[in-house]
C-alpha cells in the first residue's frame, strides 16, 4: 500500500467524516435509548466523536433483522459464486478507501499509521478475498454407505452469528470473523470494542454498497455489559465468536450455558515464549525477531513474545543485539509514518501496563531498556532481566511493549518453562539443528509454533490456542468455516 506524508495524514484526520451510529438492517441509526459514548484519540486524549451506545433493545432489533434475512434466504440462498462476487466487490471498496480507513483506525486505536497501511488493510483485504474465493471450492462429501444407500454430508450455514471484537486489531479481527461467516451464508451481528468502533461501522456501509443485503451484516457499538452480554445470552443467536481476554471469554461460555447452548468460539490471551536453544545461530536475525515479536503493535497483541527464554551461553550477546535494534523503533505520534510504536489504546490500559512496570521494578528486575513512559500515553519498549520465571510479570499477560529475559541452563529447562503457563496461544523456537527445532516445536503446547521466525503463519494456517488461550475452534484457514456451519447427513435408502 502506498504511504502518504505525516502532513497529509494529519490533514486527512482533520477532515474525516466519522460514522457514529449503529448499522442495523442496512442503515445507520442511533441507539434506541439515545445514549452515546465517547470515542477518544489515544494519542491526544481528544474526543473524536460521540458514538451510539447500544443496549439489549438494539440487540433484539438487530437479531430480528438478521434472522429475517437468514430465513428469507436473501444471502444464504445465493449461489456461492454470487456471494464470492459481492465479497470481492467489498475488497475493492476497502482498497478504494484505504487511506481513510487507515487514518480512522490509527486515530481510534493509537496504532501506527505505517502498520494500518502496510499490514492491517492489506491483510483485511486478503482475508476477505481468500474466504470469498474458497466458498465455491468447498465440496460436500459422500460416505461409503454401500450399494443399499446413498449418504451425503453437507455443510449448512449455522444461522445468526454474533462477533465480539477486540480493540487491538479492529479491522483485521473483524475480517477474520466476517469473511468465513458471510462466505458460508450466515447473517451477522458485530459488536466492536467500545474503544474502536469506527472502522467496523464504515465497513458495514461499504458491505451494503458492495451488495450484502440489508439485515445480513449489522454493527452495534456499545459497552460490554450493555451490548456484548445480551449478544451472549440471546436465544436467537446461534453462535458467538469472541476475541479478547480470557476472563471475558469464560463469561461467554456461561452465557451460552444459561441461554440456548449456542456455539462459542474463543480466542483469548497468551503469555507466549520465545525460545532460543543452545544451538541457535545468526543472533542478528534472532534479535530482529525478538524485537518484532515483543514490540509490534505496542505489544498489544495476544501472540506477542513476552518471555525471552534463552540459553545462558547466548543470553548476553542476544540481549545486547536486541536492545540495539529496539532503540531503532521510534515511539510517538501514530500518524507519523516514521514511528514504529504509537499510543496505548486508552488511559485504563496505560495504567495497567504501568502497574506491571512498577511490579517488575519492585521484584528487583534489571531494566535493560525502557521502563518509562512519555506524555502519559506512550510506554517505551522495555526489556527486563534478572527476574525468575515464576514472577508475576512472567505469569500475567501484560499486553504492552514489555519483554522479560529468562536464562536457562539446558534446552529441557527451556521447554519446561515455556509450557509453565496457563496459556498456549503461540510460541517461537530458534535452533540451528532441524531435529532439535522440530522436537521443541512438538513439545511446546501452543496453537502456533514458528521455527526460526516470529509470526502467526498466514491466511492458510489456523490460529487459536491450547489451554486458556482458546476454545471451540480456530480463526483463519479452511478450518474457520467449521465453526460457522452445521454438518447435516442426508441418507437415501436405495433398497
Amino acid at each position: 500500500m502506498s504511504m502518504l506524508s505525516h502532513e497529509e495524514y494529519r490533514a486527512l484526520a482533520n477532515n474525516l467524516t466519522l460514522p457514529t451510529q449503529s448499522f442495523v438492517n442496512g442503515r445507520y441509526q442511533p441507539a434506541q435509548s439515545g445514549k452515546t459514548m465517547p470515542t477518544i484519540n489515544p494519542a491526544t486524549g481528544a474526543v473524536l466523536a460521540q458514538v451510539a451506545a447500544c443496549g439489549a433493545e438494539d440487540v433484539d432489533e438487530a437479531v430480528r433483522a438478521a434472522r429475517r434475512a437468514f430465513d428469507e434466504g436473501v444471502w444464504r440462498h445465493k449461489h456461492p459464486r454470487e456471494r464470492k462476487e459481492v465479497m470481492l466487490r467489498l475488497c475493492q471498496l476497502i482498497a478504494d478507501h484505504q487511506h481513510e480507513l487507515a487514518v480512522m483506525e490509527s486515530i481510534d486505536s493509537g496504532k501506527p499509521i505505517r502498520d494500518c497501511e502496510n499490514i492491517d488493510i492489506p491483510d483485511t483485504i486478503l482475508t476477505l478475498q481468500w474466504h470469498a474465493e474458497l466458498v465455491d471450492k468447498l465440496y460436500d462429501q459422500a460416505t461409503p454407505s454401500g450399494v443399499g444407500a446413498l449418504s451425503v454430508v453437507v455443510r449448512e450455514p449455522i444461522g445468526v452469528v454474533g462477533a465480539v471484537l477486540p480493540w487491538n486489531f479492529p479491522m483485521l479481527m473483524l475480517a477474520w470473523k466476517m469473511a468465513p461467516a458471510l462466505a458460508s451464508g450466515n447473517s451477522m451481528i458485530v459488536k466492536p470494542a467500545e474503544q474502536t468502533s469506527l472502522t467496523a461501522l464504515k465497513i458495514a456501509e461499504l458491505a451494503l454498497e458492495a451488495g450484502v443485503p440489508a439485515g445480513v451484516f449489522n454493527v452495534l457499538p456499545g459497552l460490554g455489559p450493555d451490548a456484548g452480554e445480551p449478544i451472549g445470552r440471546h436465544m436467537e443467536i446461534d453462535m458467538v465468536s469472541f476475541t479478547g481476554s480470557t476472563d471475558t471469554g469464560k463469561r461467554f461460555l456461561r452465557y451460552a450455558a444459561d441461554s440456548n447452548l449456542k456455539k462459542i468460539v474463543l480466542e483469548c490471551g497468551g503469555k507466549n515464549p520465545f525460545v532460543v536453544l543452545d544451538d541457535a545461530v545468526d543472533l542478528d536475525s534472532i534479535a530482529e525477531h525478538v524485537v518484532s515479536g515483543a514490540f509490534w503493535n505496542m505489544g498489544e497483541n495476544c501472540s506477542a513474545s513476552s518471555r525471552l527464554i534463552v540459553h545462558e551461553s547466548l543470553k548476553d550477546a542476544l540481549v545486547e543485539k536486541a536492545t540495539a535494534r529496539a532503540k531503532e523503533w521510534q515511539t510517538g505520534d501514530p500518524l507519523d509514518p516514521a514511528n514504529r510504536l504509537g499510543a496505548l489504546v486508552d488511559s485504563e490500559h496505560f495504567g495497567k501496563v504501568c502497574s506491571y512496570l512498577d511490579q517488575g521494578k519492585a521484584e528487583g528486575a534489571k531494566i535493560v531498556l525502557g521502563g518509562s513512559t512519555v506524555d502519559g500515553k506512550y510506554v517505551l519498549p522495555t526489556i527486563f532481566d534478572g527476574i525468575p520465571s515464576t514472577s508475576l510479570i512472567n505469569r500475567d499477560e501484560i499486553f504492552g511493549p514489555v519483554v522479560s529475559v529468562i536464562p536457562v541452563s539446558s534446552n529441557e529447562d527451556a521447554i519446561r518453562i515455556a509450557n509453565d503457563t496457563a496459556y498456549g496461544l503461540a510460541a517461537s523456537v530458534f535452533s540451528g539443528n532441524v531435529k532439535n527445532a522440530i522436537r521443541a516445536a512438538r513439545a511446546i503446547r501452543a496453537g502456533t509454533v514458528t521455527v526460526n521466525s516470529y509470526g502467526e503463519g498466514d491466511i492458510t494456517t489456523p490460529f487459536g490456542g491450547y489451554k486458556q488461550s482458546g476454545f471451540g475452534g480456530r480463526d483463519k484457514s479452511m478450518h474457520a468455516h467449521d465453526q460457522y456451519t452445521e454438518l447435516k447427513t442426508i441418507w437415501v435408502d436405495l433398497n
